[in-house]
């Protein structure tokens, strides 16, 4: 199968009460929808990163009583998890879908990952497209975007504060014809991962 792109019906999966049927949603709708499209990110990936990448699609087992308000794909060098490494994610909330770089609180490298940025904010301001957002939770909607925040601030707090986190990337309303155009979606989430690709080798030999 190809993946045909996002539509309402995912979005509406978010409005589903309880914990069994949103889950049972977002397995029958937009986990497909993941493999599809994270087959081809984590293949891509690989040949853009030089190293191998593997997908993941988050299955929520910790929770026991409150439904997830999203849900994502991550693609990873690493074949048993992604959470402590940077990896690359996309995944919808109710009303957009979000394409990041994520650096997330699990991640044990943060402080020297961070202090490498800090060494090199001109370049990232330079690589990082103004269209670009940076969001520093990962279980928020909410995102800056990368020509509005203090970026410097940011990574010191990245570093210094446990539970920050540092995602880069782009966020696409549910709205935004974009996402029902599978192809030219995976292009834009090819492209976004290509700018943000350096930043990822940066990153990386402190893994």
């Amino acid at each position: 199968m190809t993946f045909q792109g996002f539509d309402r019906h995912d979005f509406e999966t978010f409005a589903i009460e309880g914990l069994d049927a949103r889950m049972e949603a977002i397995r029958s709708r937009i986990q497909p929808k993941f493999r599809e499209l994270g087959e081809r990110l984590a293949r891509e990936l690989s040949v853009m990163s030089g190293t191998e990448m593997f997908l993941h699609i988050a299955q929520h087992a910790r929770r026991s009583v409150n439904p997830p308000q999203d849900t994502w794909l991550a693609v990873s060098a690493n074949k048993r998890g992604y959470k402590m490494l940077p990896h690359f994610q996309v995944g919808l909330f109710d009303d957009h879908v979000f394409v990041w770089l994520a650096f997330i609180y699990e991640l044990p490298s943060k402080s020297e990952i961070a202090a490498k940025f800090l060494k090199q904010v001109k370049m990232i301001r330079k690589a990082v497209p103004a269209g670009f957002a940076v969001s520093t939770d990962h279980m928020q909607k909410t995102a800056v975007p990368i020509g509005e925040i203090d970026l410097e601030r940011t990574l010191v707090r990245f570093r210094d504060v446990k539970k920050a986190e540092l995602l880069i990337g782009r966020q696409i309303a549910a709205e935004d014809p974009l996402l029902q155009d599978g192809e030219a979606f995976t292009e834009t989430v090819l492209k976004t991962f290509e700018v943000l690709m350096p930043l990822y080798h940066l990153a990386g030999s402190s893994r």
